[in-house]
This record gives structure tokens, C-alpha cells and sequence, in this order.
């Protein structure tokens, strides 16, 4: 249902921390002109965790205003809260979006049942496509094959989007749902070879910054071209590896800043921004990538 390059859009922010309207904007139209195949607004890249209930809901409606249908729009919609996730996806199935992105509950810690009856209950309760989002190493909560085994015959539950990195984990996700939900990588280090094996793309972060590298990347992947794909990503990879050198979003959103979209001290506490340490590495991993900045 999605595939390819879907990039886990930053909210950009003024340096005062309000949300950067002309920014999300000129971003928007940056993606659209540069191949990215689906925008994930507001999911964990974009913060959620703290912007307030109504400024997620503006994101995501604003951006879904600004796509205009041209590609799809998922949302992210996930919470610790059972109840909060099911109003979250509710609004934004009535906002527009084409799907929903719900991460793991965080620090509460539910057994694998819980973890199934919740996605089971916000399934249930609104009808838009969902995708699940296994990052254990954020969410101290792991989500594991045969519980996404149960959950892939639950049909508005698409796909999976697996950010552990392990790619034996995903051979095991591939071979116990088959066509009945699609896999996407959630770590872009190792998306190639996931999309390789036979993922249908990569909810990705370097996107973010190399939005037409990472489209034609994801797109030769999922034509079986082992040589373009290497090639493209060999640009890519000091990117995969240098924009998590600080917490998520920190330096990616000083490098879309660098490039004109945001402010550099753009970010909301508890985050603080890309510290001078790490500023020349982050530009250097750029400039490699081709990115003018």
C-alpha cells in the first residue's frame, strides 16, 4: 500500500520553539519536488512527544493541506495510552491522512498480550490504514515477530515499520506474515538490505536531507538492483551513521537548518540542539552526500 522512501519529517521550529510555519511549508514543497514517496508528519523524528494535542493535530493537517493528494500522508498517531492513540488516529483519519504510524507504548512496559490488544483496539476502533513501529531501543518495549504474527490478520494493520536494525528479525517477520503486511525499515543503515530481502521500503531519517538520493536508493533496492542501490547508498552511509551521533532529531534538524528550513537552536526541551562537537561532523557526512549546505 506504501512503499519506497517515506521520510520521517522533522516539525520545524523557530528558535524560540514555536513551530516554523514558512519552514514546514518550503519543506514540504522540497520533498514533492525531490522523489519522496510518502511524508510521515509528526511522528517520533517530528517531536510528538512534545508538541501539545492541538499543535500535533495542526502539523498534521496542515501537511496533508500542503501534499494536496500528490502523495500519501501518514501520521503518527502512537502513545503510552491505549485511549489517547485511539483519539489521535481518529482525528487523523478525519484530518486526511492516508494512514496512521503508532509506535509502542513507551515506559509502561505491556507483556506481549497487551501490546497485541492494543493495536487490536485502535484497529478496531478506526477503520484508516495502521502501521505498526517497533523501536525498543527508545521505547524500552519490544515487539516481537510472533506478536506481529497475530496482528498481520487484522486488515487494516498494512505493515510494520522495524527500526532494530537486525536483519534476521526481519527475515523472521517476512517469512511469518508474507504478503499479509508489508515491512519497512525504521534504521537507515541497514534499509537497503532489508528492502533487498524484501521490505517494501524505509521510513527514514536521512530523508530528511537527501530526499532524491534516498527515493532512487529505496527504488532500486525494490527492483532487485543490488549494484545501483550499493552505489547510491555508499553516499549515504557516513549520513546513516553521523545524523544519530546525538539523539533524534537533534542533528538532523541542525542540518536541515544549514540548508534553510528551521532555526539551528530549533528544538523543544528536554532536547537541546546540535552541540559545536558534532556540528563539522554532521557537515562533513553532507558534503559527502552532495548536499549543498
Amino acid at each position: 500500500m506504501f512503499r519506497g522512501s517515506m521520510v520521517a519529517l522533522i516539525t520545524p521550529m523557530t528558535a524560540n520553539g514555536d513551530i516554523d510555519e514558512a519552514a514546514l511549508e518550503a519543506l514540504v514543497a522540497f520533498h514533492l519536488e525531490n522523489g519522496t514517496d510518502a511524508i510521515v508528519a509528526v511522528g517520533t523524528t517530528g517531536e510528538s512527544a512534545t508538541l501539545s494535542y492541538e499543535e500535533h493535530r495542526h502539523v498534521i493537517k496542515r501537511v496533508v493541506h500542503l501534499v494536496g493528494g500528490k502523495i500519501p500522508v501518514i501520521a503518527g498517531t502512537g502513545s503510552n495510552s491505549t485511549t489517547e492513540a485511539v483519539e489521535m488516529t481518529r482525528y487523523a483519519m478525519q484530518d486526511g491522512a492516508d494512514a496512521c504510524l503508532l509506535v509502542t507504548p513507551y515506559y509502561n512496559k505491556p507483556t506481549q498480550e497487551g501490546l497485541y490488544r492494543h493495536y487490536k483496539l485502535i484497529a478496531e476502533q478506526v477503520a484508516i490504514p495502521q502501521i505498526l513501529y517497533n523501536v525498543p531501543g527508545r521505547t524500552a518495549c519490544d515487539l516481537l515477530p510472533e506478536t506481529v504474527e497475530r496482528l498481520a490478520s487484522i486488515s487494516n494493520i498494512v505493515g510494520i515499520k522495524e527500526a532494530t536494525g537486525n536483519l534476521e528479525r526481519a527475515k523472521d517477520i517476512l517469512d511469518r506474515c508474507g504478503d499479509r503486511m508489508d515491512l519497512y525499515s525504521g534504521d537507515d543503515a541497514t534499509a537497503m538490505e532489508l528492502i533487498l530481502l524484501g521490505g517494501k521500503g524505509d521510513i527514514s531519517v536521512t530523508a530528511n536531507v537527501a530526499p532524491k538520493a534516498m527515493h532512487e536508493m529505496c527504488a532500486a533496492a525494490m527492483a532487485g538492483d543490488r549494484d545501483t542501490a550499493s552505489r547510491i547508498n555508499a553516499t549515504l552511509e557516513d549520513l546513516h551513521k553521523d545524523l544519530f551521533l546525538e539523539p533524534n532529531p537533534i542533528p538532523v534538524k541542525w542540518a536541515l537548518a544549514r540548508m534553510g528550513y528551521g532555526d539551528e537552536q530549533g528544538i523543544r526541551l528536554p532536547l537541546v540542539a546540535c552541540s559545536e562537537a558534532v556540528q563539522p561532523r554532521v557537515l562533513a557526512a553532507m558534503r559527502r552526500a552532495g548536499i549543498e549546505c
